[in-house]
């Protein structure tokens, strides 16, 4: 990869990195933790970086729950969601992102790594009841994740995203 286009990589990777911190900051509290858009925002940068969104989404996640006092959450936060990029990120790489079912498999991929995870975490955290309680909250925030991200996507330049794409 030529070194201009490494850089412009690592430079969006930090500004989508806030984004997805952002995002996550516009929440609804819940029993254990909380609902967010932060989801929505990784699918719309796995769309834009393919798998280099693994960056952003783990890292702008992970410094979301230090700041909303989850500390316990930012290590399992970073794995989950740098997986939930990067796996987004490569289905529509690979599919090359434009079609609609790309994306829908890429959001559904992504967050059943999201609710697996989490699920997963919490049932050596809180115990079963605890993380079964979780499942639907998670649901839910997949569920918005993909119903805004997937437009976002729609509405974003194919300039955009074929000139990433080419300079690659």
């Amino acid at each position: 990869m030529e070194r201009r286009v490494r850089l412009q990589i690592i430079a969006l990777s930090g500004v989508f990195a806030a984004l997805v911190f952002a995002g996550t900051q516009l929440r609804v509290p819940t029993g254990i933790g909380y609902i967010n858009l932060g989801d929505a925002v990784i699918l719309v940068v796995s769309y834009l970086l393919g798998p280099f969104a693994f960056f952003a989404s783990s890292i702008g996640s992970a410094i979301a729950d230090l700041v909303a006092g989850y500390p316990i959450y930012i290590l399992p936060t970073f794995v989950i969601k740098g997986l939930m990029g990067l796996t987004a990120g490569y289905i529509m790489s690979a599919a090359s992102g434009k079609k609609i079912i790309t994306r829908l498999l890429a959001g559904l991929a992504a967050e059943a790594i999201m609710e697996l995870g989490y699920f997963v975490f919490e049932i050596f955290i809180y115990g079963i009841a605890a993380a079964a309680g979780s499942l639907v909250p998670n649901l839910i925030q997949a569920a918005g994740a993909i119903i805004l991200g997937i437009p976002v996507t729609l509405l974003i330049k194919n300039r955009f995203y074929d000139k990433l794409k080419s300079d690659k």
